[in-house]
């Protein structure tokens, strides 16, 4: 029997209202219990964002752009490589991973090539997408991408990101004094980005001219996990997850100077790297802190800094929240000012690094799109 293959794409999911807050830290914790005042502050940081206790026209951020990157993927594949399905699954809401693996199997799939959607691999994120699906899939034959952080378009993609707001932040900059940081309020703030739009924190600025505004450092993050859990134990060696985070920031920086010196615009000369969104338990977390990273850079006396997050692929509460609001009033009692790049969303490179990611996991089994095995897009 031919195999059946089709594509899973892999994310943490979100509640779709306030009331489901509490089963879906449940989830999260893994049915570890959490105080009303959790529960609570959680609630106010997604209602922040958009979230309301009835569901709203479109699903939350990190569920539609989700939704949307893996259509994208989709059609790409269409076009570029040959017609096959592409699922959405997610370990801690709707769609859950073992509702959309048992449809998989109605739909007489046999074959499944995952990519877990948060590019550096970590065993509290990676891991358990990994378990989670295997748990499910027993009897399917599986492929689980479980990184990709020095994927070339995916460098690529958030290297542009960063282009085109590194001018602009370095040009604002100069135009204000220390203390005329952005003014608006989180109500001012539109809770969720159409489709296709931009998803940075500032209005649009003007372009700066090589050698005009303040050189400002680039502060990349991704999300801090407990220290016990990437610490090397008796069986296992250290998790890559904090390295490999530290080398696409690397490479995010080094491209995105290439893209910004070949339109002979300024290129940041400074990057820094902190760990974002700590817990409250399981010990000591991954630093330094963003909100310590931040303190420091006022103390030197800068006048901002563009924040650009690369363990996330799309707009989330971490990023629409915790970076556009809390750290944003963090910088401002600071006289900071805050510059975040759009997150990828539907960027098309973000796209082509997954068609790239299937191309070459599936590159030995590949059919010839005339007698296709796989399953086409319905």
């Amino acid at each position: 029997m031919i195999p059946k293959t089709a594509i899973l794409l892999l994310a943490h999911g979100t509640p779709n209202t306030l009331g489901e807050m509490t089963d879906y830290l449940s989830k999260v914790t893994g049915g570890r219990p959490m105080s009303a005042e959790v529960i609570a502050e959680l609630q106010h940081r997604y209602a922040a964002i958009g979230l309301r206790d009835e569901p709203g026209p479109e699903p939350p951020p990190l569920t539609r752009w989700t939704l949307a990157q893996g259509s994208l993927l989709e059609a790409a594949l269409s076009k570029s490589v040959t017609p096959m399905r592409v699922y959405i699954a997610m370990r801690n809401w709707q769609p859950f991973i073992g509702d959309v693996v048992e449809q998989m199997r109605a739909d007489g799939i046999t074959r499944v090539l995952a990519i877990c959607l948060a590019p550096q691999n970590s065993r509290t994120s990676t891991g358990l997408y990994r378990r989670a699906l295997m748990s499910a899939a027993e009897g399917l034959d599986v492929t689980f991408v479980d990184a990709w952080p020095e994927e070339p378009a995916l460098i690529e993609a958030f290297a542009q990101r960063l282009a085109e707001t590194y001018p602009r932040a370095c040009a604002e900059a100069a135009a204000n004094k220390p203390g005329d940081n952005d003014e608006r309020t989180a109500t001012d703030r539109a809770p969720f980005i159409p489709l296709g739009g931009m998803s940075g924190i500032e209005p649009p600025l003007p372009v700066a001219a090589a050698g005009q505004g303040i050189a400002l450092p680039v502060l990349f993050t991704a999300h801090s996990v407990p220290e016990r859990t990437v610490a090397a134990t008796a069986d296992q060696a250290a998790d890559p997850y904090a390295d490999q985070a530290r080398r696409t920031a690397a490479l995010v920086f080094a491209k995105a100077a290439e893209l910004l010196a070949a339109k002979n615009q300024p290129a940041p000369q400074q990057s820094l790297f902190a760990f974002q969104s700590q817990g409250v338990a399981g010990g000591p977390w991954l630093g330094p802190t963003v909100e310590e990273t931040l303190t420091a850079l006022a103390s030197e006396g800068r006048h901002g800094v563009v924040l650009q997050p690369i363990g996330f692929v799309c707009d989330h509460v971490e990023v629409l929240y915790d970076i556009d609001i809390a750290f944003a009033e963090t910088a401002r009692s600071l006289n900071l000012r805050l510059f975040r790049p759009a997150s990828l969303n539907d960027s098309p490179l973000l796209t082509a690094a997954l068609v790239d990611l299937v191309k070459r996991s599936l590159r030995p089994t590949l059919p010839d799109p005339r007698t296709s095995n796989l399953v086409p897009c319905t």
